[in-house]
């Protein structure tokens, strides 16, 4: 019996090694975080904690903090490093060398390849961070706005960067990072400009069409994702089981949360005209201001 848990035991660590070590990409393999799986998925699972069950006990009794000038911080920074991502996507990848159609991953130790490697690693440190956008949420005691579709985009892009950090740190899968970085720098320059105050209202009509931008987003990295079941390039093809469902549920919540946060707020604001005209009075117009971070942001009703 021993002998037999003995050698199931060896057999584990074996698989684990071969999954974790011998088909992990040698150059990435060592990067902090990115050796095992479990430093990464402890993070995951200590968030979900905290934005579900900890952070909204914690703050039951408290007045919500109001954070103005950390999210101004907060926001500034991550409107720089997706522009940076952007910057080095175009100039290293996809304007440059890049084939639109299939394209693989270098794995050879060159200036250019190890650039690329690097630009994947820093875009699964920046989902890492924009963990936080939950965490304030919490503590600004904005709970309504911690959707299953935030908790879900928060959860599954750490991973999913990880894992491309791992085993394939370049090639095709970097498209959907790239111009992820791109809506990005529009929605965190929007979130920045509305934590600088109400004074700049006037100028956030803008906000629904960075959901319209995302649901554009997944379209183009389910079409671009889909090239890989026409053309062999090298890249994993099995790649596109995750991929191309991942962006049409993705597409299918985002459609879903634009219906209901604006698709109702339309119709409400036709009906304040109409009802404005019949009674002589001139139609009022409901603002909002986005005073908050993620997908779903924080209306305040003027």
């Amino acid at each position: 019996m021993a002998s037999n848990a003995t050698k199931n035991a060896m057999s584990l660590l074996d698989y684990y090694n071969f999954v974790f070590t011998d088909l992990s990409d040698r150059r990435t393999n060592h990067w902090f975080l990115i050796s095992s799986p479990l430093p990464g998925l402890t993070l995951i699972s200590l968030y979900l904690f905290f934005v579900n069950s900890w952070g909204p006990r914690f703050m039951k009794n408290r007045k919500p903090f109001e954070l103005k000038h950390t999210l101004i911080v907060y926001n500034l920074f991550q409107v720089l490093v997706s522009s940076y991502l952007f910057y080095l996507g175009l100039t290293k990848a996809w304007l440059t060398k890049y084939s639109w159609k299939c394209e693989p991953v270098d794995f050879s130790e060159t200036e250019e390849a190890l650039e690329v490697a690097t630009a994947v690693y820093v875009y699964f440190l920046a989902k890492l961070t924009e963990l936080l956008d939950t965490v304030f949420f919490v503590l600004r005691k904005k709970d309504r706005q911690v959707t299953f579709l935030h908790l879900y985009h928060h959860t599954v892009m750490p991973m999913i960067s990880w894992g491309a950090t791992k085993y394939f740190p370049g090639g095709h899968g970097t498209f959907i990072g790239f111009i992820n970085s791109f809506v990005h720098i529009i929605m965190y320059t929007y979130y920045l400009l509305a934590a600088l105050g109400p004074h700049l209202q006037k100028y956030l009509w803008w906000k629904k069409y960075i959901t319209t931008l995302q649901l554009l987003q997944f379209c183009i990295a389910f079409i671009h994702s889909m090239q890989l079941l026409f053309y062999d390039c090298g890249y994993p093809r099995w790649s596109t089981c995750f991929t191309m469902p991942n962006a049409i549920f993705f597409y299918y919540l985002f459609y879903d949360f634009y219906n209901k946060a604006y698709s109702a707020e339309d119709k409400q604001r036709a009906l304040e005209r109409k009802n404005g005209y019949a009674n002589g009075d001139q139609p009022k117009e409901n603002g909002f201001a986005a005073m908050g971070n993620g997908r779903e942001g924080d209306k305040k009703r003027q």
